[in-house]
């Protein structure tokens, strides 16, 4: 149930690229923690596959996740110079972002291994949970990533979550 059951069901168009189980191809490794290397903060994976590569690339920036990732941060295209497509609607994709958060849950507790219940349990029940009141303020649209409690954004930035630059 929630958002997980909702990104599995989406994760099918990303399989693509990143393997059905997240081992990569075109599109970078997402299992084996390598989402949670990357991205530390939910915040910032939601954005990057919100806006996408050419956003990223368009506001002049030329990595994407942690900066100081253990192997160095990623440059926006992956190994073959394909983009990741955007797959908010700001930028010309088909998901809701309460969709996005769907896949992200998916990626982040079923591909990279991230334990709901230990290290990650604090994200877990504000962002991927059927409980979060984020969830529900998504999908029943009260609440978008620019909301401040929110704290995603729709415009790409590196290095700092949304979350912290409203102060949260």
């Amino acid at each position: 149930s929630g958002p997980i059951a909702i990104g599995i069901e989406e994760y099918g168009a990303c399989a693509s690229c990143h393997g059905g189980e997240g081992g990569g191809g075109a599109g970078r490794v997402l299992s084996g923690g390598e989402a949670m290397k990357t991205f530390p903060h939910i915040e910032d994976m939601l954005l990057w596959v919100y806006a996408g590569t050419e956003a990223w690339e368009a506001a002049g920036i030329e990595t994407y996740g942690d900066p100081n990732r253990e192997g160095g941060a990623h440059y926006p295209r992956s190994y073959n110079g394909s983009p990741m497509p955007a797959q908010g609607e700001t930028y010309g994709g088909a998901l809701t972002q309460y969709e996005i958060l769907g896949v992200v849950c998916h990626i982040r507790y079923d591909l990279s291994g991230a334990d709901e219940g230990g290290e990650w349990a604090e994200e877990y029940e504000k962002w991927c949970s059927a409980e979060s009141e984020i969830v529900s303020g998504l999908q029943n649209g009260t609440l978008t990533y620019d909301s401040p409690e929110v704290g995603v954004g729709t415009e790409p930035r590196l290095g700092t979550t949304a979350s912290t630059e409203y102060g949260m």
